[in-house]
């Protein structure tokens, strides 16, 4: 039975593919859980068009996340922070604090795309990278200046 594919299955297939699956796995698995539709003409069409509108909301995301890296691309946070001997920090500056730093100067990011291994724990300034879409990163430099 051939069947066409609305979300991505594990070893079968791609969203919006046509393949070839046994009648009961269609019947008993993938029809009931809305994983995909019978391989109609009318289906296809439709599989089509959902395609279409995937691939320019796509686009769109792409370009407003371009954007947004052009700008962010300028930006630097600066943070003051306690700090003994050698420039140690006492605690550390995270994805959330840098988040919050760049929510304070007009940028909303969530702080899961903010892609920091480790937390800061140094003095100075800091090159972060920023996954803004998947095809997007921009990076941001984070300035940590000791508190007095």
């Amino acid at each position: 039975m051939e069947v066409i594919l609305r979300e991505e299955v594990e070893k079968l297939g791609h969203r919006g593919q046509v393949v070839r699956v046994a009648e009961g796995f269609a019947r008993n698995f993938l029809l009931p859980r809305r994983l995909a539709v019978a391989a109609t003409a009318a289906n296809k069409k439709i599989v089509e068009q959902e395609r279409e509108a995937a691939v320019r909301r796509e686009a769109k995301e792409v370009a407003d996340a371009e954007l947004l890296a052009k700008q962010l691309s300028a930006v630097t946070v600066t943070t003051a922070q306690k700090a003994g001997e050698q420039d140690q920090l006492f605690g550390s500056v995270t994805a959330k604090d840098i988040a919050e730093m760049l929510d304070k100067q007009g940028f909303k990011i969530d702080r899961r795309k903010i892609q920091l291994a480790d937390p800061i724990r140094t003095l100075g300034e800091h090159k972060v990278p920023l996954r803004l879409h998947r095809d997007v990163t921009a990076e941001i430099t984070v300035s940590v200046t000791k508190e007095d």
